[in-house]
């Protein structure tokens, strides 16, 4: 498109642009080092950071122009709001090449599904899936404009922080396939009081989707069932008995899940190459998907099996010259995704000593000291051998439930991650498994990555 037709898509009024006929040929960026020759540079304005300030560096790198909320002295096109103008702009070329739009949300497990389901697809057709997690109100039309003519499936991980999100985002992007996870505590605080405000907000997916097209809800889940009775589309269970499920599950000894994927056409056997039972869910919802969009089961099966793990910071698995495991789960944290979490690395470990490094999850509301005091009696009851417990709050009541379970588990807490590294390079001794984890704004991925290099 040209930047005068943008122009007129999102309302904008071009500013200090020489050529208005100049053509935008590369996504969009908001992050000026991603900006891509021909692209467009979006000039957002966060907590910290305002992209405005690096308007002329996007301009260099190759942006063909800003789209900004003021001038800034190269070429722009100016708008009162520069979030609802991507937005606009994502749904007007959303418009003009119709590839099936899938959306999936839950509150565990949606980068891990939606990078499945993405591998599952793009055998066989033009895919274009979310990069990372950029699952929001950004990150959603950053996702739909790195689509093209040629693009059949567009993968979309939504995320939702509050009720009227998802209605939201599924107005931008209408999809004709719909994917309902689970139902958590991540966001609780935001949404209400309890799992129900989240299930309601959760299910605004399904109430978008038009009749025909295809729900996908998890069967194991009252919640997620419950959402059946909102939605015109065709329901497709999976899980346990269900239309799309997996039977003779086991672990080999990287705790790597194989089972039978069992779908209406047929059955056919899986081996990921993940780490964790729980993934099993998270195959069975990308199956599942693939199912209603026509793969057989061989297909599907030979595409899970190929599968590999696509984004950091989950049960990202290292292993140092000495022996050491490093599990890097500290991308983000809730009580749900916790648990999952030290069950996968526990069954990885199998006999070697265990050490969990853990900082806060949050969000938690009034819950938050109780759910992290569960999680303190977990690691005491799967019988960690040691728990570096990391920041002040929640996480001393993490430690004092460990301390409390007298499960013999070596209990220390630490103020801060430069402390939980220095103890943990000091206690990890070799063919030791370490599990990190916490929410995202806690900083413990660093403390993986320093962990994941031997010291010396």
């Amino acid at each position: 498109m040209t930047l005068t037709e943008i122009a007129r898509v999102v309302g904008a009024r071009l500013d200090d642009v020489p050529d208005p006929a100049a053509p935008v040929t590369a996504p969009s960026a908001v992050d000026s080092r991603e900006v891509l020759p021909g692209g467009l540079f979006a000039a957002t304005a966060g907590a910290r950071v305002d992209g405005h300030d690096y308007a002329a560096r996007a301009v260099a790198g190759g942006a063909v122009a800003v789209l900004a909320a003021r001038p800034v002295g190269v070429p722009a096109l100016v708008v009162a709001d520069v979030q609802l103008a991507l937005g606009l702009l994502a749904r007007h070329v959303l418009e003009q090449i119709s590839p099936t739009v899938i959306a999936l949300t839950g509150s565990v497990g949606k980068t891990t599904t939606k990078d499945l389901l993405a591998q599952l697809l793009e055998r066989h057709a033009a895919t274009v899936a979310t990069d990372r997690s950029f699952n929001n109100e950004l990150g959603l039309p950053l996702t739909v404009l790195r689509a093209d003519a040629a693009t059949r499936n567009l993968v979309l991980e939504m995320g939702a922080g509050r009720k009227g999100d998802l209605t939201y985002l599924t107005g931008l992007a209408p999809p004709q396939v719909g994917l309902v996870l689970n139902v958590g505590t991540a966001h609780v605080e935001r949404m209400g009081t309890g799992l129900a405000d989240v299930a309601q907000a959760k299910g605004e997916l399904v109430e978008a989707l038009p009749a025909d097209g295809f729900a996908l809800l998890n069967a194991d889940d009252p919640y997620v069932m419950g959402m059946a009775a909102r939605t015109r589309a065709t329901i497709v269970r999976y899980g346990k008995s269900a239309q799309v499920r997996a039977e003779d599950v086991r672990l080999d000894d990287r705790a790597r899940p194989a089972f039978e994927l069992v779908t209406p056409t047929g059955r056919a056997p899986v081996r990921l190459d993940l780490v964790g039972a729980h993934q099993v869910g998270n195959a069975l919802a990308a199956a599942a998907v693939a199912t209603v969009l026509g793969l057989g089961v061989a297909e599907i099966a030979d595409g899970l099996t190929a599968a590999r793990r696509r984004s950091g910071g989950r049960l990202e698995v290292v292993e140092r010259p000495d022996g050491v495991t490093v599990v890097n789960d500290a991308y983000n944290a809730n009580p749900e995704s916790m648990r999952a979490g030290l069950r996968a690395a526990k069954a990885l470990a199998g006999s070697r000593r265990t050490v969990a490094v853990l900082g806060a999850m949050g969000q938690q509301a009034d819950a938050s000291r109780a759910r992290h005091a569960e999680v303190g009696r977990l690691v005491a009851g799967l019988r960690y051998d040691v728990l570096i417990a990391v920041g002040a709050g929640d996480p001393v009541a993490m430690a004092e439930a460990a301390r409390a379970s007298d499960q013999g588990v070596a209990v220390h807490a630490v103020e801060d991650v430069a402390g939980a590294v220095r103890l943990a390079t000091a206690l990890v001794e070799p063919g030791d498994v370490v599990f990190v984890k916490a929410s995202s704004e806690i900083g413990l991925a660093a403390c993986a990555r320093a962990l994941a290099t031997p010291p010396g």
